[in-house]
């Protein structure tokens, strides 16, 4: 059974409104459902995801401190992320919404440019343009995100339809987006599109439970967020985005079916935000903490985890180890990213259009020397 079909039967004939699942309660895994991965594959699923709350847990201690301006937790979603950017080719596309950085991190890009990227260093890749979080990892296409709610559904959908045009076959675009995402135009223009030129493009919305603020039963009457689906010609399916199995299992059933021209796929990975919405955001204020407790048990690591040890793939041991071998690189990836000098002034002007116009230069020059004078000791800008 592929996983639409398996959820449908699961949900009486309506994969948008079941909730597909492959861990059981007691650790196990069906294996009417199981993908069967290797067990090298196993471990490296879940050592991605132990990477992504040791750099939330990091990373979110250097706002406080003032060291970075801006972080947002994937505390509780690692699965959904790392599950879904696990089953993209090296030449597939991803187009994140704002918690997909661990997407990057499971295709290649390296702990420091992910670092680089939050405190706008030389070593960035966006050289300092943009926000924090704001992830773009050119060696395996991924596209930054952009901050406006929505606007990556219409890009990855055009990614993918460019491929099309240019008889790019067997390449698919992954594109990522939030709950609260669904109900603005952007998601709705994109899945039009999508599936009326059937668009090798995969949309996976991260159904948090809460867009900032604002629970889903308060953004949107319909019964799932999958079933939006529907109304775009769009097979859509509802899955368990704390058990990573199952999404595995559904987002390579969704992008086998774009490779081979069948068109576009919808999920809704069922998860849950631990923290705020990011380092701004204060979610005591709007969230019951016993909801909190409720999801905690639902952990998509420590469920997981149990998996692995029942298999004899994993233990306490090698837990601990892998976590601290993880502090000790980003404790020195954040002390190499701090000495890292600013990026160039000249970055200000270059790579915007293929020629600087001589205009530019000299309007740089008239300022450089404001610039210059205003460093700090630490070579940092005044804000």
């Amino acid at each position: 059974m592929t996983a639409t079909t398996t959820a449908a039967v699961r949900s009486g004939g309506a994969p948008d409104l079941g909730l597909f699942r492959v861990l059981r309660d007691d650790g196990t895994a069906d294996p009417a459902t199981d993908p069967c991965l290797s067990d090298a594959d196993l471990i490296r699923l879940h050592t991605q995801m132990l990477l992504i709350r040791t750099l939330d847990e990091r990373c979110l201690r250097l706002q406080r401190q003032g060291r970075i301006a801006f972080y947002g937790t994937s505390t509780g979603q690692e699965a959904a992320t790392v599950g879904s950017a696990f089953c993209l080719e090296a030449e597939d596309w991803c187009f994140p919404a704002l918690r997909e950085g661990g997407a990057a991190l499971m295709r290649g890009m390296p702990v420091s440019r992910y670092i680089a990227q939050l405190m706008g260093n030389a070593h960035d890749e966006e050289k300092g343009h943009q926000q924090p979080m704001h992830f773009s990892w050119r060696g395996a296409n991924h596209v930054s995100l952009s901050s406006p709610i929505g606007t990556q559904i219409p890009q990855a959908v055009g990614c993918a339809r460019a491929m099309q045009v240019a008889g790019a076959t067997g390449r698919v675009v992954l594109g990522f987006i939030g709950d609260g995402g669904t109900s603005e135009p952007d998601f709705h223009v994109g899945l039009t599109f999508a599936g009326v030129w059937k668009c090798p493009v995969v949309v996976v919305c991260q159904n948090n439970g809460w867009a900032i603020s604002v629970p889903t039963s308060a953004q949107t009457a319909s019964p799932t967020i999958a079933v939006k689906g529907r109304g775009y010609g769009i097979p859509s399916v509802r899955v368990d985005g704390n058990d990573i199995l199952a999404v595995v299992k559904v987002t390579r059933d969704a992008i086998s079916r774009a490779r081979r021209g069948e068109g576009p796929t919808f999920i809704e990975a069922v998860t849950y935000r631990r923290h705020g919405h990011s380092s701004s955001d204060d979610p005591t204020r709007y969230r019951d903490p016993a909801e909190v407790e409720r999801w905690e048990k639902n952990d998509p690591v420590e469920r997981f985890r149990a998996h692995l040890v029942a298999r004899g793939l994993w233990s306490a041991e090698a837990e601990t180890a892998e976590i601290d071998r993880q502090n000790e690189m980003v404790t020195r990836e954040i002390q190499e990213a701090e000495k890292a000098a600013p990026p160039s002034l000249d970055t200000i002007i270059e790579d915007v259009t293929e020629f600087v116009r001589p205009e530019l230069r000299e309007q740089l020059a008239e300022v450089r020397p404001f610039f210059e004078e205003g460093k700090t000791a630490e070579g940092a800008f005044p804000l």
